[in-house]
């Protein structure tokens, strides 16, 4: 695939991968709407918002667009698909990169927790994902990139670690991925998801390890490689969903 003049949405995109894809694709030719909660006039607590990832994404010599966004609210996210389709006529790729998690027992999760956590990692997917998928169809051409965990399929870490909802949530977006490859494959659109089975350097990983050894961690512009390449798959690659090892050795084994 030629990144050059496609157009890409990116959720999630003011920080960690989202924010190192929107820029490995921006170097690679491709226009990128950006879309997060944390902006310049209101910025989230850790480092990083929508409009210094846009000046990444144009600093590379192409388009880029910032729409803030809560994608767990379907008003927002229409105004996105719109202001998308006004920008730039149509979405070539869709990153369902954006999620949240929060760790504590089951027992102690209240239930407030466990609907943010669905409402951003597989509401927010679906949202995204049913607005956008549309305009794909009617063009005969898409590609969809879910974004999930290790934590989907590794049940003695997700109780561990106290993740069971994000655990929950990202199992379902695996299954829509499957599913909804199924059902839109006749219409030329591919849907993958990429599984994140290791430790990555992100601004809120850190955060959380604070004097921890991240030394062995994966970096987020490693994952951007491999969001990069599953998006860039021919269409008939579809209903696949890869751990970034897996990713690794297909891109190895291609030279």
């Amino acid at each position: 695939m030629n990144w050059k003049d496609t157009v890409v949405v990116i959720t999630g995109a003011s920080r960690g991968i989202g924010r190192a894809t929107a820029i490995a694709m921006a170097e690679q030719g491709a226009n990128v709407v950006c879309t997060a909660r944390s902006t310049d006039a209101a910025p989230g607590k850790l480092p990083g918002t929508l409009e210094d990832t846009v000046r990444q994404v144009t600093d590379r010599g192409v388009r880029g667009l910032a729409v803030p966004c809560d994608i767990s609210d379907e008003e927002q996210v229409s105004t996105l698909a719109a202001r998308a389709i006004d920008e730039f006529g149509r979405v070539d790729v869709l990153i369902n990169n954006a999620a949240t998690n929060y760790w504590q027992p089951l027992a102690e999760t209240s239930v407030k927790r466990w609907d943010l956590v669905m409402n951003v990692n597989l509401r927010g997917t679906f949202l995204t994902t049913r607005t956008f998928l549309p305009r794909m169809l009617e063009r005969g051409e898409g590609r969809i990139v879910n974004v999930s965990s290790g934590a989907a399929t590794d049940a003695a870490i997700t109780a561990e670690l106290g993740i069971i909802p994000y655990a929950v949530s990202k199992a379902a977006v695996e299954k829509l991925t499957e599913t909804l490859a199924l059902e839109v494959q006749p219409s030329g659109i591919a849907v993958n998801c990429l599984r994140i089975e290791m430790a990555v350097a992100t601004e809120g990983a850190k955060l959380l390890s604070e004097g921890a050894d991240l030394s062995g961690w994966e970096t987020p512009e490693a994952i951007a490689d491999a969001l990069m390449w599953l998006a860039a798959r021919p269409l008939s690659e579809t209903g696949q969903v890869l751990n970034v090892a897996d990713v690794k050795r297909l891109q190895d084994s291609a030279g």
